[in-house]
């Protein structure tokens, strides 16, 4: 999560799950919660399957997927925030003379900070081709769970953010992040629920540079 502060308000909560912003006076009234924020990461949300194995040429196509209509909830219990993503995935094959099912890997992870994987798991679909069909559709989901403490921001940081600003005052045009102390808290208490294929390097290679 990155976000650009105005002088300004800012309210820290970790309750309903949602992000809202609200005008002010004197700025912009932000809500923040400890819901992860769900994403597909570059390069990671489409796969293609090659048919010879080792050629990458258009002839050689066999099957490709997409990862679409990500999705997510958010809900909280006793211990944890417990992020939920759905999502489809739609292919098309070459070859349609016969039913066919492909099975393709999918991974979900946790990052903290925006860099540190902390929770990761791999998945897997089954899209059914049936006879004469070039395109199939399945759905899945994945969940993320993350503990409340991880999402919750020191107290001392909690007030310098929710620390009303006036016009006039020293500080009102100065972003609370730009103090690493603050960054820095706010990254670690800040999660992302992310959702790709799990692709080799030949597929990542590809993805990346085709």
């Amino acid at each position: 999560m990155k976000l650009a502060l105005l002088p300004l308000v800012l309210a820290l909560t970790l309750s309903a799950c949602s992000r809202e912003r609200q005008l002010v006076p004197g700025g912009v009234y932000l809500k923040r919660t400890g819901c992860p924020q769900v994403a597909i990461p570059g390069a990671t949300g489409d796969i293609t399957l090659f048919s010879p194995a080792g050629r990458t040429d258009a002839a050689a196509l066999d099957v490709v997927a997409t990862i679409t209509n990500l999705r997510s909830t958010c809900t909280e219990d006793a211990a944890n925030v417990i992020s939920t993503a759905t999502f489809n995935v739609v292919a098309t094959r070459r070859d349609v003379a016969e039913a066919r099912q492909v099975v393709l890997p999918f991974y979900s992870v946790a990052v903290q900070g925006g860099s540190d994987v902390v929770a990761k798991k791999v998945g897997a679909v089954a899209l059914n081709f049936a006879a004469g069909s070039i395109r199939s559709q399945t759905n899945s989901q994945s969940v993320v769970r993350v503990a409340r403490g991880a999402v919750a921001l020191p107290e001392d940081v909690r007030r310098e953010l929710q620390r009303e600003r006036k016009p006039g005052d020293a500080d009102a045009a100065v972003d609370p992040l730009s103090d690493p102390k603050i960054r820095e808290a706010v990254a670690r208490a800040t999660f992302e629920h992310l959702v790709g294929f799990q692709l080799s390097a030949e597929q990542l290679r590809y993805n990346a540079t085709r």
